[in-house]
């Protein structure tokens, strides 16, 4: 046993440590492409020829790294070769890219794949060492997730929580845990600057406050399920108009383009990280939380690279400051609780949306965040932002 835990404890701290770098990296370089198109608007008429190019890139040097987190699932549950080294630069330019004109796509997608890809290629040597590749998968999800969103706990829950519906692979728990604390710590060390939304005055519990909670957490699931299917229909409805991939990009493209012009905001394109702060402190746009929804499954659904869930979060914020016209509780609070439970109903990750509740908002959130939480994951059906995790449990009232 102790040799077993020295080996899974070197191996975390390596793959923690590169995923902290990769995702510092990564985030420096979106930030600086955000600044760069704030600077220069114009360059947003440039997204349909880029998605284009990188659909293009893709379908000839990447079509065995497509299936982005969904390959990562697939190897987990069934492995068939090893992800290719070029998977994470791939995803890392071309979520840039994406961000650098004006997609709205996120950004844990692409850090999960950087690190899953390069935790992977440690079962690509030390396999025979190790021997359980799937693990050491799950660990890399785990730094990637802790890494890009400063949450080294709800990053250890959610390599393990991602697998299946309804269940929990406790037997990664301590190479996980390594992993996400290590590579938190290393892109804290190299100056990554984590999101704070606090600090959010909770009121004592009361069955009004409760009912409200749990209101909110139908209405987040509710969202949640729609963004699923929606983002579905657009990949169907896309994959049936227009069979070759590469040309999809551009629809999708001149679509965001449009939105951008005859709208004159850019406030739905890339993280939108200042509406989701401005959602903690008054009142936005009632229907931003619409705008977003449309603007990402367009994005996504068309193949622009980089992610959903920071979009979830900008959904859930947004759509919890509408309900505060309805629902006795605080803007920040609601803010917050959509922040954690559309993403919980829409990737079915309830335990480790409480964790990063706990993180972002306070112990004192926990009560609230729960019950949100878990009613967002009931309400929000079966479906999944990830096809490829496994049905183990069906939710059941």
């Amino acid at each position: 046993m102790p040799k077993l835990l020295f080996k899974w404890t070197l191996l975390s701290i390596l793959v923690g440590v590169l995923a902290g770098i990769a995702s510092y990296t990564f985030l420096v370089s979106v930030n600086a492409a955000i600044d760069f198109r704030r600077a220069h608007q114009w360059i947003v008429i440039f997204l349909p020829i880029i998605g284009v190019l990188v659909a293009w890139f893709y379908s000839r040097f990447g079509m065995d790294v497509d299936g982005g987190n969904n390959l990562i699932l697939d190897e987990i549950h069934e492995p068939q070769k090893h992800i290719p080294r070029r998977m994470a630069p791939m995803i890392f330019v071309s979520a840039v890219l994406s961000h650098l004109f004006g997609a709205s796509v996120g950004r844990e997608g692409a850090a999960v794949q950087m690190s899953a890809g390069i935790s992977d290629q440690f079962s690509k040597y030390f396999g025979t060492y190790f021997n359980n590749r799937k693990i050491i998968l799950m660990v890399g999800m785990s730094a990637g997730f802790a890494s890009i969103f400063g949450t080294p706990i709800a990053g250890t829950i959610f390599g393990m929580e991602i697998l299946f519906l309804g269940s929990v692979t406790y037997e990664a728990l301590f190479p996980c845990l390594i992993a996400a604390i290590v590579g938190y710590f290393t892109a804290l060390g190299l100056g990554i600057s984590y999101a704070h939304y606090g600090p959010i005055e909770i009121p004592p519990l009361t069955l009004v406050r409760i009912l409200s909670a749990a209101a909110a957490g139908i209405c987040f699931g509710l969202v949640a399920r729609f963004f699923i299917w929606l983002l579905h229909f657009v990949k169907d409805f896309l994959a049936k108009k227009c069979p070759n991939p590469i040309y999809r990009p551009f629809f999708g493209g001149v679509i965001v383009v449009l939105c951008f012009y005859v709208f004159a905001t850019d406030r739905y394109q890339s993280l939108g990280e200042e509406i989701i702060n401005a959602s903690f402190i008054k009142h936005v746009l009632p229907w931003d939380f619409v705008g977003k929804i449309f603007m990402t499954t367009i994005s996504v659904g068309s193949g622009f690279r980089g992610g959903e869930v920071m979009s979830l979060f900008y959904i859930g914020a947004t759509l919890g400051n509408a309900l505060s016209f309805i629902l006795p509780l605080s803007i920040p609070m609601l803010a917050a609780l959509g922040f954690v439970s559309v993403f919980a109903g829409a990737s079915n990750t309830p335990i480790a949306c409480l964790f990063l509740a706990l993180k972002l908002f306070g112990s004192e959130m926990g009560v609230y965040a729960g019950i949100a939480i878990v009613m967002s994951y009931i309400f929000s059906g079966e479906q999944s932002l990830y096809h490829s995790q496994r049905k183990h449990l069906l939710k059941k009232l």
